[in-house]
């Protein structure tokens, strides 16, 4: 079959992170997204790749040509002079399709699915459906017990549900787009008048699901392919919620970011590693005890494992001098890591922070540092 990536949105959630390429080429680990994408279709039953394409397209269109060489597709592009939604981009990437069926990938989001299996006979459009928990990011998906979506709805949080994998196959002899004007949506004009009519089928898969459009999961993604073996995590701002102008000094005023929740489970699963390297100067200006900080992260550690994570140790600087060689981002706590894990080695190590100071902590100590914000 043809497959579709979506490749022409201009990415104004990732813009604080990458502003000058499209989002499919952000780099992960080294590498392109896109290329991800392509290593992934190489497993599937596809020949031919049509790039939907925009916003900083030369980029692009360089990158495929000097790499078309290393895939056994032939490349296409459906190129728009202005934004045409994902509907527009779909119909356009519709009239150079050879195929019958064809898959529709979009450019920012990796799911790792089998096309064939998404494959329904008899649906105008089959959908990829991933199973989340504790969600309002996305809307949810109503599907029948025999596999037919009924109803998109609006985003709210859900404790659990089932979310459009951005992964679709579409039957051309089934699905007419070319009374659609030029741009639109087709979530909005498509999918959802659809539902509930027999013509949407969707397959639940619960695999490697990630959405890089906003800086936190672009984070992730690096975290994933990256080839890192340990993670070192600042605390306030990545796994409990800044108290403004102050500190947490006591169990009763640290809050878990809800993300962070969601995500060291996967974490853990991930890294043979996991160490806290925080900056606690509220002990140094007597304003907590290191009873009351070893009280914090003893309840801290027990709620992390009960959703299925881990913390293999915590180092921490209570000294107010800027100065001092184990106050982050001087390298002292990272040395002492290395002494107490011979295992720990500098090229396999990430450190991941909210603070410019954590940037400059992974710079100085030789790893690689990612700045990450969960808003």
């Amino acid at each position: 079959m043809d497959a579709i990536i979506l490749a022409g949105g201009l990415g104004t959630r990732l813009r604080s992170v990458v502003s000058d390429i499209p989002k499919c080429m952000a780099p992960v680990a080294g590498k392109p997204f896109l290329s991800y994408l392509l290593d992934s279709l190489k497993k599937q039953n596809v020949s031919r790749i049509i790039l939907s394409v925009g916003y900083l397209k030369e980029h692009i269109f360089k990158w495929i040509d000097e790499n078309r060489n290393n895939y056994p597709f032939e490349f296409a592009f459906a190129e728009e002079d202005s934004p045409l939604g994902t509907g527009g981009g779909i119909k356009l990437s519709l009239s150079k399709a050879t195929s019958d069926i064809v898959a529709v990938i979009n450019g920012d989001t990796f799911f790792d699915m089998d096309l064939d299996a998404i494959a329904s006979p008899g649906a105008a459009i089959s959908i990829a459906l991933k199973p989340m928990d504790d969600f309002d990011r996305y809307g949810s998906v109503n599907l029948d017990e025999k596999g037919v979506i009924t109803r998109f709805n609006e985003k709210k949080y859900l404790k659990s549900g089932l979310i459009n994998g951005g992964i679709y196959v579409i039957d051309t002899a089934r699905l007419d787009l070319s009374s659609f004007p030029e741009r639109f949506s087709f979530e909005k004009e498509v999918l959802e008048p659809l539902a509930g009519k027999g013509m949407l089928h969707g397959t639940v898969c619960d695999r490697y699901f990630i959405d890089i459009g906003i800086p936190s999961d672009y984070a992730k993604a690096q975290l994933h392919w990256g080839g890192y073996d340990t993670l070192l995590l600042d605390r306030d701002g990545v796994i409990n919620v800044h108290r403004s102008g102050d500190y947490v000094k006591s169990w009763e005023e640290f809050e878990f970011i809800p993300d962070f929740l969601k995500t060291i489970p996967e974490w853990s699963s991930h890294f043979r590693n996991i160490f806290i390297v925080s900056n606690q100067r509220g002990i140094g200006r007597g304003l907590m005890t290191q009873t009351d900080l070893d009280t914090i992260h003893s309840n801290m550690r027990k709620s992390i494992e009960k959703v299925g994570g881990r913390i293999d140790g915590i180092y921490v600087c209570t000294a107010v001098d800027d100065m001092d060689y184990r106050r982050k981002p001087n390298p002292g706590m990272f040395e002492e890591i290395l002494k107490d894990h011979p295992e720990v080695c500098r090229e396999r190590t990430v450190m991941v922070g909210d603070k410019e100071t954590d940037m400059e902590f992974a710079r100085r100590v030789g790893i690689i540092g990612l700045k990450i914000d969960w808003q």
